[in-house]
C-alpha cells in the first residue's frame, strides 16, 4: 500500500464505504474485504422504486458526477434516490494502491466490468433492499457498466442511458486504450508496478495525458481554441497546466486496472459471444446517447448497437469537446441536452 493525497475526502468527498466482504472476480482472483466508495443524494421512497444508479467513468470519481445532479436537473435528488458508485480500481473503492497484501500494487487482480456491476448489485440489495432501479445512467466506462446492468439484470433495470460508450468494446478502442497503458508501463520509474509514489512515473503519466489531449477532444476543439472553456488562456496551459498535472496526480496502477477492464467491456460474454442476443434481451427503455464529435466511441458504433435493443432510441449529444464533453465545460450547452434526454426517458412509461 502507498498513500496518495489525490484520493481524499478533501478532493473527492463526501463519500462513504460499503464492504462486500471477500469478493470473487470472474478472472479467478479475490479482493478481500472489497470496499465500494459511494455517494448518495436524495431519499429512498417507501416503495423503493425511485432509485437512480450512476457508475463512474475512467479516472473519474463520484465527485465528477455531482455536476449532473440538482433540483433543476433531470437527476433531481428531491424526487429520486441517487447512488453514485465508484468502480473498483478507481482510487477510492478497493484499488491497487489502497489494498493490503497479497493484492497490493502490481499484485491487484484483473477486474472486469461485469465484476463492477455484480458488486454494485450486491451493494444495493444488501444495504437498501432495492429490487427495482428506475434508471441506470453513466458516461464512457460508466456507459459500459450501464449496458452490463441492463443485460445482466433485465427485470430490475427499468430504464438505461449509456452516454458516450458501447456495450462491446471495439478493436480500434482496444488499441487506443493499449497506447494509454503503454505510456505508463514504458516509464522506467513504473518498475513493474512497484513504485513507491506516483511521482516516480511522472513521465509516463505525462505521455498518458498527451494521448488524451489528442483523442479525448475533437479537431474543431483546437481549431476554435475551445480549450478556453477549461479556464485556461493558451494551448500550452491546457496541456501542460491542466491535463498533465491532472493525470500525474493519479495512481498508475489504478489507471491500468481500469484500462484493462475498459478494453474488455463486452456484454455478449453473457450470451456466448452473441451481441445481438445479449442486447435483444434488454427489457429496459433505453436511450443510447453518443457524443457527435467523440473519436473513440463514435456515433456510428453506438447506433449499430442501439438498433439491436428492442425498446430503444438514439439520442445524440452535440459537443465540440468530443469525449471530454462529459466534463461539462460547455456548461448549459451540454447539460441542457443531457437533461432533456433524461427527462424524456424518466417520464417514459415502462
Amino acid at each position: 500500500m502507498i498513500h496518495n493525497d489525490f484520493y481524499t475526502q478533501e478532493n473527492h468527498g463526501p463519500y462513504e464505504f460499503y464492504s462486500l466482504g471477500n469478493f470473487t472476480l470472474e478472472e479467478g482472483g479475490t479482493i478481500p474485504d472489497c470496499q465500494l466508495a459511494y455517494r448518495t443524494l436524495g431519499n429512498l421512497n417507501e416503495r423503493k422504486d425511485n432509485v437512480i444508479v450512476i457508475p463512474t467513468w475512467y479516472s473519474g470519481t463520484s465527485k465528477d458526477l455531482e455536476a449532473y445532479i440538482g433540483e433543476d436537473r433531470a437527476l433531481n435528488p428531491e424526487k429520486y434516490f441517487i447512488i453514485i458508485i465508484n468502480q473498483i480500481g478507481n482510487g477510492l473503492s478497493s484499488s491497487p494502491h489502497n489494498s493490503p497484501e497479497p493484492i497490493s500494487m502490481s499484485n491487484f487482480p484483473h477486474v472486469r466490468i461485469s465484476d463492477d456491476v455484480r458488486a454494485q448489485h450486491q451493494m444495493v440489495i444488501e444495504k437498501y433492499g432495492i429490487s427495482e432501479i428506475a434508471l441506470v445512467v453513466g458516461g464512457s466506462m460508466g456507459a459500459q457498466q450501464t449496458y452490463e446492468w441492463a443485460v445482466r439484470y433485465p427485470d430490475m433495470v427499468k430504464r438505461a442511458a449509456p452516454i458516450a460508450g458501447t456495450a462491446k468494446n471495439t478493436d480500434h478502442d482496444f488499441l487506443f486504450t493499449q497506447t494509454l497503458m503503454d505510456a505508463i508501463t514504458s516509464d522506467p520509474g513504473f518498475n513493474e508496478g512497484k513504485y513507491t509514489s506516483s511521482t516516480e512515473v511522472a513521465g509516463g503519466l505525462q505521455r498518458h495525458a498527451d494521448i488524451w489531449s489528442v483523442m479525448g477532444l475533437s479537431t474543431e476543439f483546437y481549431k476554435q481554441e475551445k480549450w478556453r472553456l477549461f479556464g485556461v488562456e493558451s494551448l500550452e496551459e491546457f496541456t501542460k497546466g491542466f491535463l498533465q498535472p491532472l493525470f500525474q496526480a493519479m495512481d498508475p496502477n489504478a489507471l491500468l486496472t481500469m484500462a484493462w477492464k475498459w478494453q474488455r467491456g463486452d456484454v455478449s460474454r453473457l450470451t456466448n459471444g452473441d451481441l445481438k442476443k445479449a442486447l435483444g434481451g434488454v427489457k429496459a427503455k433505453v436511450f443510447v446517447m453518443p457524443i457527435n464529435e467523440d473519436m473513440f466511441f463514435p456515433p456510428r458504433d453506438c447506433e449499430e448497437e442501439q438498433k439491436m435493443i428492442p425498446n430503444s432510441e438514439l439520442r445524440m449529444i452535440n459537443s465540440i469537446c468530443g469525449h471530454f464533453g462529459l466534463f461539462g465545460a460547455e456548461g448549459p450547452d451540454f447539460h441542457d441536452q443531457v437533461d432533456k434526454h433524461l427527462h424524456d426517458l424518466l417520464n417514459a412509461f415502462v
